[in-house]
This record gives structure tokens, sequence and C-alpha cells, in this order.
């Protein structure tokens, strides 16, 4: 399978480079390479549609100048540049992400293998660290956890290593699911469920929901994410930016979540709610 690579010239390169990257990823485009002008993104050959990319709602947004050109390289060369520029992340001293051609490192309490072969997530972009972050201050001893929109499962595998007795990893990209499925078995995890599928697919109760989902997909489906939260549950929204807070928190209060905090980096955005009782 062969791969397009688009490169993309973004003024100014911060924040523009990583609303690009995140609006690119619900196009299907699978890795991202940032350079000192943007960044060089890649998707399979027969799935590239360069409409797609003229639509994209960043380049309608005057505060940025985007242009981009379009190549077809070979498997093995995608193979290479993503290995070559995919490094590993620490979190908080406390969360090392690698692959499996990076070296382990010792004396972290939380180190997993994800190898990110078509999916989204693998804490280099701000809401999936900033999750992470959050996770981190949470107690998930024995609780319940629905992971939506789980890209690669590293929520859901940290949410099992911290201590969750049951983790539904939901994604809606059977690719996803299956790169999920792959981290899952590679880290040896015994009580995550990789599911393929969307919201209306939620049949279980849980006392902590993990939402990494783009804003209006969050806000349609915001009411049936608290319907199966339990009382006092927590939940985290995240894939959004600052400016979008306060409509989330109002959808969010409208269906009995109280907000409690966010954090912030670079414009993005982590929400922490609970479930009035």
């Amino acid at each position: 399978m062969n791969y397009i690579e688009v490169i993309f010239a973004v003024e100014p390169p911060e924040p523009g480079t990583e609303i690009l990257i995140a609006q690119l990823a619900d196009l299907g485009f699978e890795s991202f390479e940032e350079t000192d002008s943007g960044v060089k993104a890649y998707i399979k050959n027969d799935e590239f549609k360069e409409d797609s990319i003229n639509d994209l709602e960043i380049l309608n947004f005057p505060s940025f100048k985007i242009s981009f050109e379009f190549k077809e390289i070979e498997q093995k060369n995608w193979n290479e540049i993503w290995e070559s520029s995919y490094e590993p992340v620490l979190i908080a001293d406390k969360v090392y992400i690698r692959a499996s051609f990076h070296p382990e490192k010792r004396d972290i309490k939380y180190q997993m293998l994800i190898d990110p072969k078509m999916s989204f997530g693998t804490a280099h972009h701000e809401t999936t660290s900033l999750i992470i972050e959050q996770m981190l201050q949470e107690n998930f001893q024995g609780k319940k956890v629905l992971d939506m929109g789980c890209g690669t499962g590293v929520l859901a595998i940290l949410a099992e290593m911290m201590g969750a007795s049951l983790v539904d990893a939901i994604d809606n990209d059977p690719n996803a699911c299956e790169n999920a499925q792959e981290n899952v078995n590679e880290n040896k995890c015994r009580n995550i469920n990789v599911h393929l599928g969307v919201a209306e697919n939620i049949n279980a109760v849980y006392d902590v929901i993990l939402v990494n989902i783009n804003k209006n997909t969050l806000i349609k489906d915001m009411e049936r994410y608290s319907s199966h939260l339990t009382g006092n549950g927590i939940i985290l929204f995240s894939g959004f930016y600052m400016e979008d807070l306060e409509v989330i928190r109002l959808h969010a209060q409208n269906t009995g979540l109280v907000f409690d905090k966010a954090e912030y980096r670079n414009n993005w955005i982590v929400a922490r709610f609970t479930k009035q009782n």
C-alpha cells in the first residue's frame, strides 16, 4: 500500500499546525511530522481526497495562511519516515509512551508500548497529554471506564494500569480498533474490550468516561454520555479549543453534568465534569 505525503506550510506555525493536525486526523490522516514551517501529513493513497483538504475549516480562518502540495510515496519510505519522526513521550515523570523501536526507560510508574500504525493518539498532541495529566490526578482503582474515540487505546491502557477493573474502548474507525487491540495485547492488558462503534452503541454504566472527540460530535452525544455515567461519576472531555468551553459547559449542564475545572495548553483544553447524584 502506497501513501500520500501532503506538505503544509502554515503561517503562523503555532497554534495553526496543532489545529491543522487535529482536523486532518478527522479526515483519516494517520501520522504527522511537524516541520519548521508547518507539517507533513500521511494518508493511504486510496483514501486521499484533495477536495476534503480544500474544505478544511482552518483554511477559512483569516488568522492563518496555509498552502500545501502532495506526492505519492512508497510504503517502505513511509515506514522509514514514521520511525525517524516518532519520538517517545514522557508525561509528568510518571507516564512513558514509546514505540517498539524505542528503548525502555527505567523507574517510570506507567510505561506502555504504543505503535500508532493507523490511528490517532500517541500523547504527542495536547488533547491526549492533557487527559493523561488529569487521569494521573484521579482514582481508577476498581472503576469501570469508557474510552470514547480510543484511537491507539493509550488512555484505555493507562486506565487499566491505574487499577480499572473494566475498560471499554470504542472507536468508529476499524483501523483504529485493530491498532488499539494490538496495543492492548502488546501491553498484556486483560480488562480492556475494544469495540467498533459510536456513542449509540454504549450499553453499560461507567464510573469514569474519557472523551477525546471534536466539539460537534461531543455536543451531539453529550446526553448519552451523561446517561451512562454513575452518580458522582467523572467525565473528562477534550478535543476542542479554549473558546468552545462555555458552549460545552452549557450543554453538559443541561444533561446533569457539573463543571469542575479545566486545564489548557496551546489553545487546547481538557475539562472535568461530575455527574449530579
